[in-house]
This record gives structure tokens, sequence and C-alpha cells, in this order.
């Protein structure tokens, strides 16, 4: 017998597994606030790591997590090694390839008529995606197919995740220059020059960071670095000289000062990103916030097993730099290459940046530019909702 979930049968259901750091969950509570807010239809999400969760939405930080929550139109479900199945959803995704409950699979081949099954997929600007994207898969034993939807940057992917009121409130907090002020004298951050650059940094471990520091600490203005704490922290420590920096701890050398800013949920890091003139951003989640941010940016990608990520690498500047000027473009993407330890790089941080530093005011009218064509393409939630609807439909 099944088990009913307290809103009986949802519309969309999401599965997500923590494999490492917020990305996987980040990606998962997006798209599913989105989907709840916009359809107004009930969605369920499995977490496996609800402390994950939690740093993520705090709202539910304290909350038994065998009792669930609810927040924000989704109902949130710890997903346990005990897996129990429950009435599966209309729309059922397994993000990041993520393996489904066997009970759950069972349920779902039982149910008349069975679940759209989809696999969310990693984001890759890679050509092949084109070609996989919408492809079925069908179980091998149970009466179940499973379509492969890849998120992308063209008509012929899933699109990017981008909530309906995200630019209109980015474009808000820009042309507030007292909202600005406001949100940096909460955090302690000093007034800001006109000539100063304020960057927001967001990484993985990087060793490229101390001779980085060493260049903005002799720049002629100010440089102030605004990190969230992160697993760089022991490297800004070190880039610094100094111990470990808790929260609210403001670190001066010359030109450069770094303030620790406490992590925050997904509304305050669109913010973070808004506020800033240049920002270091790594994974898939901050990545593709940082392009809606419509700032100067600079990746780090997810690093994996020898060196594959290059490659997602170039192939990701050879759309974002098809059209910008050479030198520009030969900027950006040396310091990228630097900042990811690509092969026959004989640079440092510190050698690549002045040229990145001249490019900045070209950059950032780039990056207006490319989030604007961005926008005028239809976002993930409604070609995933528009996908879904034709595989239900059926033939014809």
């Amino acid at each position: 017998m099944l088990e009913s979930g307290t809103q009986g049968r949802p519309r969309w259901e999401i599965f997500c597994q923590v494999v490492d750091n917020f990305g996987d969950i980040g990606v998962c509570w997006r798209l599913a606030r989105d989907l709840a807010q916009r359809e107004h239809l009930p969605v369920r999400l499995w977490v496996d790591d609800w402390t994950v969760l939690a740093r993520i939405c705090p709202a539910v930080a304290g909350l038994d997590p065998a009792c669930g929550a609810e927040v924000d139109g989704v109902s949130l479900r710890q997903w346990t090694a005990a897996f129990s199945a429950s009435t599966p959803g209309e729309i059922v995704i397994e993000a990041f390839a993520c393996e489904l409950p066997g009970a759950q699979l069972e349920a779902m081949a039982a149910h008349c008529p069975p679940p759209v099954w989809i696999n969310l997929e990693y984001l890759s600007a890679e050509d092949w995606v084109a070609g996989c994207h919408g492809l079925a898969s069908p179980h091998p034993r149970l009466a179940l197919t499973k379509y492969f939807f890849f998120p992308g940057f063209d008509a012929a992917t899933g699109g990017l995740l981008r909530e309906d009121a995200l630019l209109a409130r980015r474009d808000r907090f820009l042309c507030q220059p007292a909202g600005r002020a406001a949100w940096r004298g909460a955090r302690g951050l000093p007034v800001r020059r006109e000539d100063g650059l304020v960057v927001s940094l967001f990484a993985y471990e990087q060793a490229a960071l101390g001779a980085l520091f060493s260049a903005w600490a002799q720049e002629r203005r100010p440089v102030h670095v605004l990190v969230p704490v992160s697993r760089v922290l022991p490297d800004v420590a070190a880039a610094l000289g100094c111990a470990l920096p808790e929260v609210g701890a403001r670190i001066e050398r010359g030109a450069l000062s770094v303030h620790v800013l406490p992590f925050t949920d997904q509304a305050g890091y669109d913010t973070l990103l808004w506020a800033s003139d240049l920002n270091f951003v790594r994974g898939e989640d901050s990545f593709v916030r940082a392009q809606w941010a419509a700032q100067p940016f600079v990746w780090q990608i997810y690093p994996q097993a020898e060196a594959a990520h290059h490659d997602k690498l170039e192939a990701f500047l050879a759309r974002y730099l098809a059209r910008l000027p050479g030198a520009d473009a030969e900027a950006l993407g040396a310091f990228w290459r630097v900042w990811n330890a690509c092969a026959d790089t004989p640079a440092t941080a510190a050698d690549a940046w002045p040229a990145l530093r001249s490019a900045l005011p070209a950059l950032a009218a780039h990056a207006r530019a490319w989030s604007d064509a961005l926008a005028a393409q239809p976002d993930l939630a409604s070609r995933l909702s528009r996908f879904c609807s034709h595989i239900e439909s059926g033939p014809g």
C-alpha cells in the first residue's frame, strides 16, 4: 500500500542528492520554488542532506527532518535510506542522474498513467548537448521512459533558471543608490568611493589567490573584496598571512580590504552579485546567477578527473567571447584559464590581472548585453513545463 503525501499527488516531484557543495541543492531549490510560484501547483522536493538544505533555506533550520516542512509552496521532505514509496508526482525529476529509490520506481510504474520521468542534467555549453536534449530512454524492466533534459544557452536546449521577477528586482536595486548604500552599511562596509572596485569572491580552494591579493594590495584605487563563508576561506587566510578570519572580520593590506560575510540564502547572494563590480563564482548555480547579475565575472568550474572540466570551460568561453573585441576577450580568457589552472598557462593571476582590470568597462557592457540576450529566450522552468506537457499529451 502506498503512503500518500500530505498534499496528495503533487504536480511536480524532484529528487536531489547533495553530492558536493551547494550546486545540486541550489539548482533544485530554485527550480522547485519557481515551479510552485508560477504554476500554483503542488511541488514536492526530496533532499538527502537536510543540513545543507538549511544553509540555503534558513526556514528549515532547527526543524525535524522527519516531519518535513512547507516553504514557499514547496513540500520539503528528507530522502533517507529507508525510503517508503509515496504517491508519485505527475512529473518526477531526478536531478543530475541521482538514482531514484527502487520502491518509488515501482510506484511510478504501477500508477496509471505513469508520471513523466525527467533526468535534469548538468549545465554545459558543449555542442553535443543539443543532440542529447530531450532523448528518451526506456527502463529495461518497468513500463517507464526517462527523458533527458539539458539546461543550455540556446533554443536547442532547456534554457537557464530565471524566475519571472528576477531581472526586475535586479534593476530596481541597481537604480537605487540609497538602497545600495544601506545594503553596504548593514554589513559594516565602508562608504564606497567612486574609484573603488567591489569584488565578490565565492570559490573552491584556490592556489592563485595569494598572487592576486598581492596585486590588489598594490592597486592605486581601493579594492574591497567581499568573501561569504565558503571553502576558499583558508586560502584567504593564507594569502593574507593571518589566522582564519571570522564573520565580520575586515583585513587590510595596502589598497586591499577583505570583508568576511556570513553564508547567505539565495536571495541574499543575488544581491551580493548585483552590488559588486566583479564577481568570482564557482560551480553551476552561482555561475548562472552571475550571468543574470549582468556584471563582469570570473568562473571557477567544478574540477573533474583528467581535467575534463577544461573542455567545458573552453566551450563556454567560445560562446561568451564570440562578440567581444579581441583584446578584451583575450584578457578575460587568459584570466579564467589561470584561475582554473589550465595547462600551458605560464602566467599567474597577478600577471593576468592588469589586462583584466583594463577590460572591465568593456566587460561590464558585454555582460549586460549577454544577460539581455539570454533573457530574450524562454527560461528553464517554462521550457520544462512545455516539454512535459507535450509528453503527457502523447502522439499528435
